[in-house]
């Protein structure tokens, strides 16, 4: 018979990302009894990029809990990611509760209660003295809020090109996931349209990746819409108001690649304060201990609506700072 896992703890870590699993790795290292919770699976926003993504960066810098990330390439791959963390999982021997949505914590420092529901409806209890918010941002899209957006054909998110061969794909953004996207479309026989409420590719498109994708444009492989919106989605067409007035584009599938958010209302839930226009939790910059005592935020949410401040980079030090504060206080 299996036991009833334990459901105490000094610390849970709301989200089993990167760096969320860091803070649970650092807290560990401290002494301290962790349980990680994640809606998702593993390191879920990892395994929901495109199937055949690059990292921009080097595998050292996407390190946690002191384990080498070693891979032939010079940078990795999202199945070596997958690969990695799931190591790192299994050396610590973390304690990950996946598939539980967190409904509510409620409770004050040193005695929260958090309540979790799992795909089957089941409820869980949960009780702990410290609580790390590190839920990230990638499985919140940011919507359009345009007639058609519920249409069947229409994702926020890009996995892979082969379905779309020989059909019409319409890509609205202008930031590298947009860019990447069309850029992998085309390459396997879509035809491409790109809209961007821009004047022109966004300056955050990477490097080595803005000249290929202006140079497909350039010369007609990806036809492009700048200044332009999409005003409906139709389902065998969309319609674009441009400089020029209103085109009817023909299209299959449209990949609405606009950018993602943190659950703004979950930090409020909470009682954590948001600023009020980059909607950045109130925290100590030192220790990341939110305006509620004993609640803690690490990783992008830290940057509120300003996502490109904070990656596995940088967010992958935040258990550290928090550890080093759990470690005075408990």
């Amino acid at each position: 018979m299996q036991s009833r896992p334990d459901m105490r703890a000094d610390v849970i870590v709301i989200g089993a990302g990167p760096t969320g699993l860091a803070c649970a790795i650092e807290v560990q290292k401290a002494g301290f009894k962790v349980i990680s919770i994640d809606k998702g699976c593993l390191v879920n926003s990892i395994f929901n990029y495109p199937a055949n993504m690059i990292f921009f960066t080097t595998p050292e810098l996407l390190e946690i809990g002191d384990i080498p990330f070693t891979t032939a390439n010079p940078k990795p791959n999202r199945l070596e990611a997958l690969e990695y963390y799931r190591k790192v999982a299994e050396h610590y021997k973390l304690d990950v509760r996946q598939y539980q949505q967190v409904e509510t914590v409620t409770g004050a420092d040193n005695g929260f209660h958090i309540t979790t529901s799992d795909r089957l409806g089941r409820v869980y209890d949960y009780t702990c003295r410290k609580v790390i918010v590190s839920t990230g941002y990638y499985d919140r899209a940011n919507m359009l809020r345009i007639p058609g957006e519920d249409l069947l054909k229409v994702f926020h998110y890009y996995r892979e090109p082969h379905p779309y061969f020989d059909n019409d794909v319409l890509v609205i953004g202008g930031k590298n996931s947009a860019a990447i996207s069309a850029l992998d479309l085309w390459r396997h026989g879509a035809r491409v349209t790109m809209v961007h409420r821009g004047t022109k590719m966004h300056a955050h498109v990477k490097y080595w990746i803005l000249p290929d994708i202006e140079n497909r444009i350039k010369n007609g492989n990806i036809t492009a819409y700048f200044s332009s919106t999409v005003r409906e989605i139709l389902p065998d067409r969309v319609v674009v108001e441009t400089q020029d007035g209103e085109v009817s584009v023909k299209n299959d599938f449209v990949f609405a690649l606009t950018g993602y958010h943190p659950d703004y209302d979950f930090l409020r839930a909470m009682g954590i304060e948001l600023s009020e226009e980059q909607r950045r939790p109130v925290c100590d910059p030192r220790t990341l201990e939110s305006n509620v005592p004993g609640v803690y935020v690490a990783g992008v949410i830290v940057a509120g609506s300003r996502t490109n401040e904070i990656f596995i980079e940088n967010g992958r030090f935040h258990g550290q700072a928090i550890a080093a504060d759990l470690k005075e206080k408990l």
